[in-house]
């Protein structure tokens, strides 16, 4: 062996308190919604800031709840970045409903709200991309916090406003996050009333886990009261108030609900994850503002912005490539750092240029340019809280390596 550094993509960090839990949790005899679920609701709703919190078992469970909670139905249209993951739209398809793709922000790549200003005057016109109905009736707006730098929620929530829609906020990668309108004024958490529901990821690879998990928390009793009926085959007790000492068996069905409920075993995880969630973010920071200090000064690419008024989970580290600078693609330059051992992953291939999206409502490259163009630079280099410094030197050397290696290649 060369005794090179290989780098996985991500890794879990797992401590020994999370693994004790989990055991007395498989002791205890509870193992599905229980005690743990509770304490793991309580626990996030304070870190948030938020007054309920919803423990189901993804994110895509929680957004899913969430437009349905919110009245979504069949025929409407609901404004959805085209740079996302297919959660995000599919939960929106689910109901029957239409996803509006918008074009993203070329800084930040959240959404951009002047192209969703221009998708809706299109749709209203009778001009609406694709095959889009004219006239269709839409009730909402699904921001997603970009690898966790997060969008300007004072703006969503204004433009929201005057056009009537509901705001569902797919924070899958912003946890803990925060945004301030200005360096004057005081943080606001990620979903501390920063939509009418807030959905988080608990995925193996995100900033907390719990393996597979989600939460969706509000400020609005009525709605979670909803959302966890819904959570559970909509039975007006859950297993809990059943089966408690006390508890009674009888359940009645008041609605067509669903199976989302997160496990106590998961729960287990996710309350010594949480407890951690600040310590693990600062390590992800501390990696991140190396790779920057790092890297920024090589030509070939361009490293991901920063900002002061917000605090960012940087779950993700992404960098465009300059490929008018380099002798490879994106995917040729992938290639070669897997071949020095490195890991990485793209986020994301725009919705548009998925076939599904194209076939169905027939989306084309140029209606959304800039996500058409941005998503064939983007390279997601390895970034977790428990990467060594051996790691972190392998990442930076590769990348050196690579640039120079495809850049002297195109010469």
């Amino acid at each position: 062996m060369d005794g090179r550094v290989e780098v996985p993509f991500f890794r879990p960090d797992i401590g020994r308190k999370e693994i004790e839990e989990v055991v007395a949790t498989l002791e205890s005899g509870w193992l599905t919604s229980g005690p743990r679920v509770r304490r793991f609701e309580e626990a996030f709703a304070s870190s948030v800031g938020a007054t309920h919190a919803i423990a189901v078992n993804s994110c895509t469970a929680a957004l899913h709840l969430g437009v349905h909670a919110m009245g979504l139905r069949a025929g409407d249209g609901v404004l959805v970045p085209a740079m996302t993951f297919a959660a995000t739209a599919e939960v929106v398809r689910y109901e029957g409903a239409i996803p509006l793709l918008v074009d993203c922000d070329p800084t930040t790549l959240n959404l951009d709200l002047a192209d969703a200003e221009r998708i809706l005057a299109r749709v209203a016109s009778g001009n609406a991309p694709g095959t889009l109905p004219a006239g269709l009736p839409v009730v909402g707006i699904i921001p997603v916090h970009v690898g966790g730098l997060m969008a300007n929620v004072e703006s969503i929530r204004g433009f929201a406003s005057r056009h009537g829609l509901w705001v569902i906020e797919d924070a899958a990668h912003a946890f803990p996050a925060a945004w301030r309108p200005a360096s004057d004024s005081s943080w606001r958490r990620c979903g501390e009333q920063t939509a009418q529901v807030s959905c988080f990821s608990f995925y193996a690879n995100k900033t907390i886990t719990t393996g597979e998990g989600g939460m969706a928390v509000t400020g609005d009793a009525a709605l979670a009261a909803r959302l966890r009926l819904l959570a559970l085959h909509g039975l007006s007790k859950d297993a809990w108030d059943r089966y408690a000492g006390g508890g009674n068996w009888d359940y009645r069905i008041v609605a067509p609900g669903y199976k989302y409920n997160l496990t106590d075993i998961a729960a287990a995880i996710g309350i010594h994850q949480l407890a951690r969630a600040e310590e693990m973010r600062v390590a992800r920071e501390r990696i991140a503002h190396e790779f920057r200090e790092r890297l920024g000064h090589l030509d070939e690419i361009e490293i991901p912005p920063t900002d002061p008024d917000r605090i960012h989970a940087w779950h993700l580290f992404p960098i465009r490539l300059r490929l008018d600078t380099l002798g490879v693609d994106r995917d040729g330059f992938i290639q070669e750092l897997r071949g020095e051992g490195i890991a990485s992953s793209v986020h994301w291939r725009p919705l548009h240029l998925h076939p599904y999206y194209e076939q169905t409502f027939g989306w084309r490259e140029e209606d959304l340019p800039v996500a058409s163009s941005v998503w064939k630079r983007l390279v997601s280099l390895p970034l977790f809280s428990s990467m060594r410094q051996d790691e972190v030197d392998a990442v930076v050397g590769a990348v050196r390596r690579v640039c120079a290696r495809t850049t002297l290649a195109r010469r």
